[in-house]
């Protein structure tokens, strides 16, 4: 059911998440491909916003707060899942896989690379944190205004 806490979670979460991929892509080396990252996890950040922190808000401050910081690190995890899978669908159409079992273990093998990346962008760790937290007292606020 659609709600005011959960409309302002989503539009919430999806700023956290546009912030923290322009701040994740700035570590990026050159060359690397960045045109995708910010409107995908700026999606993620809608629905994590939405499904997540929309749906546990009214549980005090201090569980807004954990919720908050947790749809954050949910919305990293998801990025980090799609762009892993998606670039070992990239290298095995390259053929540079030898089976399907192989792909699979390449596939895990970026998900850990990529979530490496990500814990080693202290800013993009800020954000993500921060505004969680920030964002998780204001979905709650508003629910306890408009509900």
């Amino acid at each position: 059911m659609p709600t005011t806490a959960k409309l302002v979670s989503a539009v919430l979460f999806a700023i956290v998440g546009f912030f923290a991929a322009d701040a994740y892509a700035q570590t990026l080396p050159p060359g690397q491909p960045r045109f995708w990252l910010i409107p995908i996890v700026t999606a993620l950040g809608i629905g994590q916003g939405w499904m997540t922190m929309g749906r546990n808000v009214g549980e005090g401050i201090s569980m807004a707060i954990t919720t908050g910081v947790r749809t954050s690190f949910m919305i990293a995890f998801w990025a980090v899942a799609i762009f892993g899978i998606f670039e070992m669908f990239y290298r095995s159409t390259r053929l540079r896989y030898d089976g399907p079992g192989e792909a699979v273990i390449a596939a895990l093998e970026l998900l850990m690379e990529y979530g490496l990346s990500v814990l080693t962008a202290v800013p993009t760790l800020i954000i993500l944190f921060g505004g969680g937290a920030v964002a998780g007292i204001v979905a709650e606020f508003v629910n306890r205004r408009w509900s």
